[in-house]
């Protein structure tokens, strides 16, 4: 299958291929790249031929209608996939835990923490960065050393981001990365996976700011045309339709583990920030697998439980310090691909430059009054495929102690506090359904020992209890190494550029 790419703020025809969405990450205007083409299945294809499919085999098959054979001949792109999960702790890579509190609730908790840094992240940047290799190693094969392709990593992190992109790009040829993040603002452990890599391509800044502080910054630099023409500037967050791509797979694998293959009713349960993990699920709806419900589980930085509710997109003044850090968003980036979606459908007719332009007045007037809103019918039409819940501190704190004190599979099991988000929205969910015909798929987005203070907090009364029995020896052991990390005490985006150059120019990489 051919498939192109487009803009969400274009009003144009003009499309670009996968890799050259993949490698320039954000569109000149902006915008986001998205599929022009999303394929919908038949449900024998589902259910007769994918549904007992391995993780990896299942990701074949989704990533061939979004990637053309011209660019990645399928043997190729196989392999990449093998590469790119062959460091998972588990050979399922995201194995469903099933029926975690009894047979009565069908709560499922999907764990996406088995990759090298114990978060969700690493599904799509360990792909993200083989994807970085392949194009890099092609476009400089028999050329000459001064001819030679390099790309510019740059990206922001609330926490997983950074250290998932770094495990991704370490050590590889022809890149260099560049993570933002904010000082004071991650946890321990986030901070010593990213500072302490010793590869030399990998840099960390730690900012005098928010997350928001440091996404936009990156923003201003991917639309920096002179900046990016100088140093082939190149994104790994979440706004990399990649990213979205490689994690599309673990939505259909964990549906058929929890029906046993068959066709049945489920509701995926998603903590939230920056809106790609579940905009990932509903991109496996419109392929055709029947999720009934895609339930957005926020913090107390509730963007998108406000707009779930009122239909107004409004930027708050100021981030929320909250016990899942990796949440803490004032606005969520990947929400501009659904929107986008949904303007096509309910407001320009199908048609994909309209969109665009709707799409393109709606951030603006982000932009310029900090809120937007939408006509009612196109957030019925959202509302069909998605519910929301809000969870506060003190139940984040609450549900990691519930599922403590009530799982059977296996007892005394422990969770971070993102997962702890989506438990609590799930058990909502639960107790307003009433239903034990439907699975709830929850997701686990990180391992409990990267947020010890918070899992600390919540279960430090239980006499059996003890955080050392959940702290992995590889991340006990990042303590003792050495830290490289260069503070930036203000958010000028001309003051990142010029670390960024100087860092470039004392590696030899660029000559100005």
């Amino acid at each position: 299958m051919s498939q192109v790419y487009r803009s969400t703020r274009s009003s144009s025809e003009d499309t670009k291929s996968f890799e050259e969405a993949v490698i320039q990450g954000l569109a000149e205007d902006g915008g986001l790249f998205l599929p022009a083409v999303i394929p919908r299945l038949r449900e024998e294809t589902l259910f007769e031929h994918w549904a007992h499919l391995s993780f990896q085999d299942l990701a074949m098959e989704i990533m061939k209608f979004y990637i053309a054979d011209w660019e990645i001949p399928a043997p190729e792109l196989r392999e990449l996939i093998e590469r790119s999960y062959s460091s998972f702790r588990s050979e399922e890579v995201t194995p469903l835990r099933k029926n975690v509190t009894g047979d009565d609730e069908n709560l499922h908790i999907l764990e996406l923490f088995h990759g090298p840094t114990y978060a969700f992240k690493d599904v799509a940047l360990q792909f993200v960065g083989n994807l970085f290799e392949y194009f890099l190693e092609r476009k400089n094969r028999d050329v000459s050393e001064e001819e030679r392709t390099h790309l510019t990593v740059v990206g922001a992190t609330s926490g997983d981001t950074g250290s998932a992109a770094i495990y991704g790009l370490r050590g590889k040829q022809d890149v260099s990365v560049f993570i933002l993040y904010p000082h004071g603002r991650i946890s321990p452990i986030q901070e010593e996976q990213m500072t302490t890599v010793e590869d030399e391509n990998v840099h960390t800044m730690a900012i005098e700011g928010s997350f928001d502080n440091c996404q936009d910054i990156v923003k201003s630099i991917f639309v920096d045309e002179e900046f990016n023409r100088k140093h082939n500037i190149a994104a790994v967050n979440s706004i990399n339709w990649a990213r979205i791509l490689a994690q599309i797979t673990y939505y259909f694998y964990s549906y058929f583990r929890a029906t046993d293959g068959q066709p049945g009713r489920v509701k995926f349960i998603v903590p939230s920030g920056n809106f790609g993990d579940i905009l990932a699920g509903f991109y496996a709806k419109q392929m055709g697998l029947p999720i009934e419900k895609l339930v957005i589980a926020t913090n107390e930085n509730d963007i998108l439980d406000r707009f779930l509710r009122e239909g107004v997109y409004e930027r708050s003044e100021d981030v929320t310090a909250t016990h899942s850090p990796a949440m803490d968003i004032l606005v969520s980036s990947n929400f501009e691909r659904l929107l986008w979606f949904f303007a096509r459908e309910q407001l320009a007719q199908g048609d994909d430059q309209e969109a665009g332009s709707i799409v393109n007045r709606w951030f603006e007037q982000l932009r310029e009054e900090r809120r937007f809103d939408v006509p009612e019918h196109l957030l019925d039409a959202i509302r069909y495929h998605f519910d929301s819940e809000r969870v506060d501190n003190y139940n984040t704190l609450a549900s990691i102690r519930h599922i403590y004190e009530h799982a059977q599979n296996p007892e005394r099991y422990v969770i971070d506090p993102h997962t702890a988000v989506g438990i609590c929205a799930a058990n909502r969910q639960i107790a307003h359904d009433q239903n034990n015909e439907i699975h709830y798929i929850s997701l686990a987005t990180a391992h409990p020992a990267k947020f010890a203070d918070a899992v600390n907090e919540a279960l430090s009364s239980y006499d059996d209890y003890n955080f050392d029995d959940v702290l992995p020896d590889r991340l006990r052991r990042l303590g003792d190494l050495e830290k490289r990390i260069k503070y930036v005490d203000n958010t000028d985006v001309d003051v990142i550029k010029s670390i960024i150059e100087e860092e470039l120019i004392n590696m030899g990489i660029y000559n100005p």
